[in-house]
C-alpha cells in the first residue's frame, strides 16, 4: 500500500485529531512537520500539497487531501484496521456523525479560534490582540459548550450522540477543547467550569485514547509550559 504522509503541526487542533486517529487504529504514516509559528504553511512547497496552505493535509500515494474532517472520513474508509465505532457503516449513524462535524466547524471551532487568537495568540503571528473579537469569540465558544452539554452529550452513553465508544467526532471536538489548556487556570475554569458533562466527556475520551492521547498532546503541553515560564520570567524582570 502507498505510504501515507501527514503534514501537520501538533500545536494545531485538527492535526492532533488526525494523528491520534492513526495511532489508535494502527495506521502507519510518515509525519511531515509543518511549523505554523515559523509560517512554513505559507511556503510555495507546501502549496503543492494543499492550495489552502493549512494543516493538516495528507498525501496517500498520488492522492492528496486537506480538511481534517474529510481526512478522518477517508482514513476510516481506506484502512481495514479501523474499528467500526469510529465511523460506523450504518448510514443513519454516519449521518449523525456528519451533523456533529459540520456543526463543529461553524460553532465550537469558530468560537475557540476566535477567542484564543484574539485574546492570547495573535502576537505569535504578528497580529494585535482584539478585545472586541475576543469577546465575540468567547460568546460563541460558551454557547457551543452549552450545546455540547445539553444536546450532543446524552445520558445513555459516555460519548457524543450517546455512543458507548468514541467516534471521529469525539476526536475532532476534544482536540478543539484541549486548546483551552493554553489559557491560565482561572480563565479556563471560568469558561469550562459550568459544564459538568463536558468535563466527564473530556476525561472519558482521554481514558479511551490512552496512551496515545498524552503522546499526541505532548507538544501542546510543552508549548503551555514554555508560555507559563515566559510569563513568570516577565513578571520577575
Amino acid at each position: 500500500m502507498a505510504t501515507l504522509k501527514i503534514y501537520a503541526d501538533r500545536n494545531s487542533q485538527p492535526s492532533r485529531a488526525v494523528i491520534l486517529f492513526c495511532k489508535l487504529n494502527g495506521i502507519e504514516f510518515e509525519e511531515v512537520k509543518i511549523e505554523l509559528f515559523k509560517r512554513e504553511h505559507r511556503s510555495p512547497e507546501y502549496a503543492e500539497i494543499t492550495p489552502m496552505r493549512q494543516v493538516p493535509a495528507i498525501a496517500h500515494g498520488e492522492f492528496k487531501l486537506f480538511e481534517s474532517h474529510a481526512i478522518l472520513i477517508y482514513l476510516a474508509c481506506a484502512f481495514p484496521t479501523v474499528a467500526g465505532h469510529w465511523y460506523p457503516t450504518d448510514l443513519f449513524k454516519r449521518a449523525k456523525i456528519h451533523s456533529v462535524l459540520d456543526w463543529h466547524h461553524t460553532n465550537l471551532r469558530r468560537g475557540s479560534v476566535g477567542y484564543l487568537l484574539n485574546a492570547k495568540l495573535a502576537p505569535v503571528f504578528g497580529l494585535p490582540l482584539n478585545p472586541q473579537a475576543a469577546a465575540e469569540g468567547e460568546k460563541v465558544l460558551i454557547a457551543s459548550l452549552s450545546k455540547i452539554e445539553s444536546f450532543w452529550l446524552h445520558e445513555d452513553g459516555k460519548f457524543l450522540l450517546g455512543n458507548d465508544q468514541p467516534s471521529i467526532a469525539d476526536l475532532s471536538l476534544l482536540s478543539e477543547v484541549m486548546q483551552l489548556e493554553l489559557l491560565d487556570e482561572n480563565e479556563r475554569s471560568r469558561i469550562l467550569g459550568p459544564f459538568k458533562k463536558v468535563h466527564r466527556w473530556i476525561e472519558d475520551v482521554k481514558n479511551a485514547t490512552q496512551p496515545h492521547f498524552d503522546d499526541v498532546h505532548a507538544v501542546l503541553f510543552k508549548t503551555i509550559a514554555t508560555a507559563k515560564k515566559q510569563q513568570v520570567d516577565t513578571a520577575r524582570s
